[in-house]
């Protein structure tokens, strides 16, 4: 990998956190969902080096059963944070089933609709416990529109938008988490596929194509600038009509 200054970035980072709650909820709490995958275990460890273990609280948020549930469970007792477990299985098949009664839901829908759950569900825990939501998307997924419009795609934070998969993995390392939870290969959580099979493609193709201009082979390459040029919307929060009054 290039120069990256793993020090100065997860320092810096901590700082910014620092300075962003005195601005923005001073005395209030960092609230995310946790999945035991790299974003959210090292924001909730960023977190954690910002505001101490006692203003930062995950959420829970398996589907029914999930088979990795482990991994979010143990991020948050090493790190000393309090949890909440929200259990979404019933709220998805009682809105699918509803929704199904008018129309037909498109697979994708299908995908989609249990993050933005999940983040209705960070929400409510954030507005009850004096608390501000982390997003925990990172430079790569945003680059080419991994992640899910009013999903995990939002925040009222994001500590780790500037930085690569390649990056977050260095700052996770640096900051002491284990390296089960910057190591676990990232699995979307919707269709059970990992993000790499879906992209068509590696982050660390990604990575080097976004840092240092290193092409991949001619199909790829169009791949990933296609699928930029065609997500920038989520990077917005929406288009207006801009209107002036005569005076």
């Amino acid at each position: 990998m290039y120069n990256f200054d793993v020090e100065k970035a997860a320092n810096g980072c901590i700082e910014w956190i620092k300075d962003w709650f005195k601005n923005n909820g001073d005395g209030c709490n960092a609230v995310l969902g946790i999945s035991g995958g790299k974003d959210s275990s090292v924001v909730a460890a960023l977190c954690v080096k910002a505001l101490g273990k006692e203003r930062v609280i995950g959420v829970l948020m398996p589907q029914g059963e999930q088979s990795d549930i482990n991994y979010s469970v143990e991020l948050c007792e090493f790190l000393g944070i309090k949890s909440f477990t929200v259990n979404i299985g019933a709220t998805v098949a009682a809105l699918t089933e509803e929704i199904s009664k008018s129309m037909e839901l498109t697979q994708q829908s299908r995908f989609n609709l249990p993050p933005r759950i999940r983040m209705s569900a960070v929400y409510a825990v954030a507005q009850s416990q004096n608390g501000r939501v982390a997003n925990t998307c990172n430079l790569s997924e945003d680059w080419v529109g991994y992640s899910t419009r009013y999903g995990d795609s939002v925040g009222d934070f994001s500590p780790l938008a500037n930085f690569t998969v390649a990056e977050v993995i260095a700052i996770g390392s640096y900051i002491g988490l284990p390296e089960k939870f910057v190591k676990k290969p990232p699995i979307d959580g919707l269709c059970g596929k990992t993000d790499e099979d879906n992209l068509g493609f590696t982050y660390e193709t990604l990575d080097k194509y976004i840092r240092e201009g290193i092409e991949p082979d001619a199909e790829t390459k169009e791949r990933i600038d296609r699928l930029h040029r065609i997500n920038q919307f989520k990077l917005k929060y929406m288009d207006t009509y801009k209107f002036s009054v005569d005076k």
